[in-house]
């Protein structure tokens, strides 16, 4: 890659980030300059002179151009490490003021606008909503999973990050899948769930079948079923001791489930 394309590439990826062209472009001069007057920057950078000094004040408030007050004035850019870090540092800033923007209004909804049973449809909103759930519990979460293919990275992440005060219940509907789960997370208490006919399809005529069960704090729950294909997943969650879900998912979990055991054990 050439000089000058190695120029303009700077240049547009550092507008990408926020500075107008004429800053960015004074960036990049001063960087190649080491340190540079108004004039050098601009014959460096081809910014008329006159716009230099604002630019160069815009990256001095960003934390990218120190200034010598020599006369006349010279200036300085930050090491390309240094200017990597602040970039990454201010834009993780916004991406969590705009996390929690975003999860309050969730909140603010989930709370007062949504049915008492909620619906999606793929895996990857099935997985956020499922961490979401695990976040939320505070003495019990109990998950069965009817395919390995539904034990996904981003779940386990979730399942492994559970506090230490909750009890954690996983199952798998035989042998192979619960040595997988307790591999994939060992703090678990894990067991067969007894549920075989929730991943065959039976009374659905092959066409359906159960893909994950979750049940938190015997409260909240998370039912998904899949078609022919992993990716056709869709789920129902729903949340209170009444809600119908929750109820029938407590009762499926009860019945010689892991609620029935532990209940036994306790």
């Amino acid at each position: 890659m050439s000089t000058s394309e190695s120029v303009e590439e700077a240049v547009e990826a550092l507008r990408q980030f926020g500075l107008r062209e004429y800053e960015s472009k004074c960036f990049v001069g001063l960087l190649r300059l080491s340190t540079g007057t108004a004039k050098e920057i601009s014959e460096m950078a081809d910014v008329p002179r006159t716009r230099v000094y604002d630019a160069v004040r815009v990256l001095e408030a960003r934390g990218l151009v120190t200034t010598q007050h020599s006369s006349p004035k010279r200036f300085r850019a930050v090491t390309p490490e240094e200017a990597t870090r602040t970039f990454r540092e201010r834009y993780e800033r916004e991406l969590e003021r705009l996390s929690a923007s975003l999860e309050a209004l969730t909140d603010v909804e989930d709370a007062a606008d949504l049915p008492d049973v909620w619906t999606m449809t793929g895996r990857a909103r099935i997985d956020d909503r499922i961490r979401r759930l695990t976040r939320e519990a505070t003495e019990e979460i109990v998950f069965v999973v009817g395919d390995v293919t539904f034990l996904t990275e981003e779940v386990i992440e979730a399942l492994t990050g559970v506090s230490d005060d909750v009890s954690l219940l996983i199952g798998g509907v035989d042998d192979a899948l619960q040595r997988r789960i307790r591999s994939a997370v060992p703090r678990a208490e894990t067991f067969v769930s007894g549920l075989e006919w929730l991943a065959d399809g039976s009374g659905d005529g092959g066409r359906r079948s159960i893909g994950r069960l979750l049940l938190i704090d015997r409260s909240a729950t998370l039912i998904s079923t899949v078609g022919a294909t992993a990716d056709d997943e869709h789920a129902m969650y729903g949340a209170g001791l009444e809600n119908g879900l929750v109820v029938v998912a407590r009762r499926l979990l009860a019945r010689d489930g892991p609620l029935t055991l532990r209940s036994r054990s306790n």
